[in-house]
Parts: structure tokens; sequence; C-alpha cells
């Protein structure tokens, strides 16, 4: 009898029955898809047993490792209780007190959270919410959106249209809202002889332009505090979150962080807004808020929003509803990952697991294929020239073959255009670091020297 079940037979069911997301299924042609059978801690194995170190935290939402056995046991625990209820007319325990602890990590600044199952729809809730408000509030033309040039928020087509990346938007362009797009804060944009803090103060300038001429119109700009990262991990000052907060309260304008990727300690504090010392009227929460356990997402919002909608009037409540908020076991998963945050002090081991990083990557500092080597927190990221790709003939397919030498290496690694970047799990040993450094070295060294994958 035919065995079905090998890795090459996984990989022909998957072609035949899954469409993958962020694909041209196409390119399996050439790039064969990895059939992942389990993991534990950083590591993912293939159905051929091999070791794939996850230096990207499969997708930025593993924080404590696979298989970590305080969220196992908390998931199975609230298994035993109640998997699901709805939560129109109905609450529970894990959805309460995770609602409790994220306000308390705001300060309480940002006391109401509304939950959703991704990133993209924690955006779309922001967004509609500003814009309900808005129009309750008696200030109907307040309806527009500001994103930042190059800005991923998501691909739903609220999400989508604040989204500035056109490979994304340019099938669906004509789906999409008008939105007003500013200039970047992008440190790699420093005109020569320009200054971070120069640099900063112009892209701010580009927002009070706008906000002078359209404050009328806008309803709310969106970032993502201190790294654009599906923007090519573009990396900004803190103080422009101070200006951009400055410009909203002026001019009557919501300011929404979108924490998805930067939010739960990524950036070095819990919230990447911290490290501005401000806090926005919407803040967004996804990805690593359950562990990378199960899709949960969130929008938190303060008072002043909430009383808005707090009338007799359902057709002013905010109607915006998924059929699994609030799930009961991504809510347990969540506060298993919160509890470890507290219990092993994550946030301040992850001072020296930074330096760590830094250090092992001593390699691409010295590179003189590499330009705009540059972190936060436990974000590294780095750009090869195109003069080194054009060299390799690797202008369209640089990131594709990085990752399959990657893969032949032993590490999960998925470039960005030219951009290199690591967003590792929150458990690297300082060895494990190392050893992911080096493996993408390796990697890096044969896909410019273009030996073929096999």
């Amino acid at each position: 009898m035919r065995n079905t079940n090998t890795a090459e037979a996984w990989v022909k069911r998957s072609l035949a029955a899954v469409w993958h997301p962020c694909t041209q299924m196409k390119q399996h042609e050439l790039f064969p898809l990895v059939a992942i059978t389990h993991g534990k801690g950083p590591w993912l194995f293939d159905a051929n047993n091999n070791a794939i170190l996850d230096a990207i935290s499969s997708w930025w939402t593993n924080l404590f490792g696979h298989a970590n056995v305080h969220i196992n046991q908390a998931i199975h625990a609230q298994l035993e209780k109640i998997e699901h209820v709805m939560l129109a007319g109905f609450t529970h325990p894990p959805v309460v007190e995770l609602s409790e602890k994220l306000s308390a990590l705001t300060g309480g600044h940002l006391g109401h959270a509304f939950y959703a199952s991704d990133g993209a729809s924690a955006v779309e809730i922001a967004l509609k919410m500003s814009h309900h408000f808005w129009r309750i509030t008696g200030q109907p033309k307040k309806r527009q959106f500001v994103c930042l040039a190059n800005s991923y928020h998501g691909e739903t087509l609220g999400a989508l249209a604040v989204t500035d990346v056109a490979i994304f938007r340019q099938a669906y362009g004509d789906l999409l809202q008008t939105v007003h797009t500013v200039m970047s804060p992008d440190l790699r944009q420093a005109l020569p002889g320009e200054t971070p803090a120069e640099l900063t103060q112009r892209a701010a300038s580009d927002v009070a332009q706008l906000f002078a001429r359209e404050h009328a119109n806008i309803a709310a700009f969106i970032i993502e505090p201190l790294v654009q990262c599906a923007g090519q991990m573009a990396m900004h000052d803190a103080t422009y979150l101070q200006l951009v907060r400055e410009l909203c309260d002026r001019y009557s304008i919501h300011l929404i962080a979108d924490e998805i990727a930067v939010g739960c300690g990524r950036t070095g504090h819990f919230f990447a807004c911290e490290q501005a010392g401000i806090w926005p009227d919407f803040l967004t929460l996804s990805k690593g808020i359950s562990g990378g356990y199960l899709p949960l997402s969130l929008s938190l919002t303060h008072e002043q929003i909430y009383q808005a909608f707090y009338r007799d009037d359902v057709r002013q409540g905010f109607l915006h509803s998924h059929s699994y908020t609030g799930n009961p076991l991504a809510c347990a998963a969540a506060l298993a990952s919160l509890e470890i945050f507290s219990s092993e002090q994550v946030l301040e081991k992850n001072i020296d697991r930074a330096l760590e990083l830094n250090r092992a990557f001593a390699w691409a500092k010295a590179d003189e294929r590499i330009e705009h080597f540059r972190q936060q927190g436990m974000i590294l990221a780095f750009d090869v020239k195109n003069t080194a790709l054009h060299a390799a003939s690797l202008t369209a397919s640089f990131g594709p073959q990085l990752f399959q030498q990657g893969l032949q290496a032993g590490v999960l690694v998925r470039p960005i255009g030219n951009t290199v970047y690591v967003m590792p799990p929150y458990i690297l040993s300082a060895a494990e670091t190392q050893m992911m450094s080096e493996k993408i070295c390796s990697a890096y060294e044969k896909t410019l020297d273009g030996r073929k994958s096999s």
C-alpha cells in the first residue's frame, strides 16, 4: 500500500488542497514546502526530523518557544472548563482577567479591550471605532485616515487602505478608501549631513502640514511605533511618537498605535509606546499576545472613546463582532504568557539578550556588502547593498534563495526584499543566539556566492 505519510506525500497533499498565505503558489515548483511535524523551544522539526532554529518566531508570534510547558498546561486546564462561549451577552474569567491585566500594564490609560482573532481585524476595529466616534459626537466629516509611507497594517480592506506596500495593494486599489500618506521617519532616509533628530523633525513637519490643512476631515493617524516591520524593518526615533502625539492632541485626531508586531516586549518595553512616554487613543495587539499559540487580537482604548458609545440607542453602540471574540482558550494562553513575563523577568533579561544578539551579528556590521545595520530590542536587521545583489545576479531572488539556504543550514530566516532580520523567541541561550547568527552567516555567504540549495 502506498505510504501517504511521508514528507513528500504531505507536501503534495498540501499543494493540492491548501492555498498558502502570502504566496505565489507556482513558486513552490522551485521552492518546496517544508512539512513541519513538531517543535520544541526555539526549534522546529520537519517530517525527516531535521531541526530548524526559528529565528523569526514563526512570523513574529512565538515568544517563549514551541510546546512551552506552562502555556500548554494553562490551555489544557481551560479546556477542561469551557473551550468557547459567545462574548455577546456572556463573559468568562479568562477574558476578564486578561483585560484587567492589560489595562494595568498601560497604567490604566487604556482600560477597555475589544477582542478579535487576527491583527488586521484589530486594526479594522480601531479604524471603525474612530470613525464611528466622530460620527456620534457630531463631527461626521472626520472620516479620513493617515498612515506612513511604506507602512503595513494588514490585508482586510480597511487595514489594507492604510497599508502602503504596493505588492499588497495593487490588485485591490479600486476597493479601498483613499487615505493620506505622510513621510516615514525611517532613519535610513537621512539626507547627506542630516542628523537623526533633523530627519525626525522633517518627518513630523510633514504631518503638521497635513493636519493644518485637513484636520477637520481626519479621524485618525495610524503608526507602528518604533519599527515598520513589514516595511523592511524601518526603524525610527521615539521622539517622533512624542511629536505626533502632540500634533494629534492639537488637532483633535486619534492616534492608533499598531503594536501587533512590536508589542509584547519586542522593542524592549512591553508596549513600544512606553519608550516615548506616550499613550495612543487605540492600541492594537495580536501575534505574541497568546505566546504564538492561538489566534487572538484586541484593540485597547480609553474611557472617553468608550463613553461615547455608552447610550440608550443600539445604533450608537459599537456593533462590530467576531464569532470567536475573546475565546477562552486563547485568553488562557495569553494569561499564561503574561505570567511568564512576570515570573521570569523577561523584559529585564531581554536587555542582556539584545546585547548578545548584537554581538553575535558583529560579522554583519563588518561586511562591506551590508548597510543600515540596526536594532530595536529583540529586533535586529540589516540591508544587503544593491551592488552586492547585482554582482550576484540576485536582484529579484535574494530573499527566496536566502530562505532556502537558511533551511539547508538549519535556520528559519525570511528576508523582506534585501533586508535580513531576526526576531527570535525570548528563550534563546547565548550559545543558541551565536549558533543562529553563524547559520545565517553561512546561508548569506552561500547565497551571494551563487551556490544553489539542494
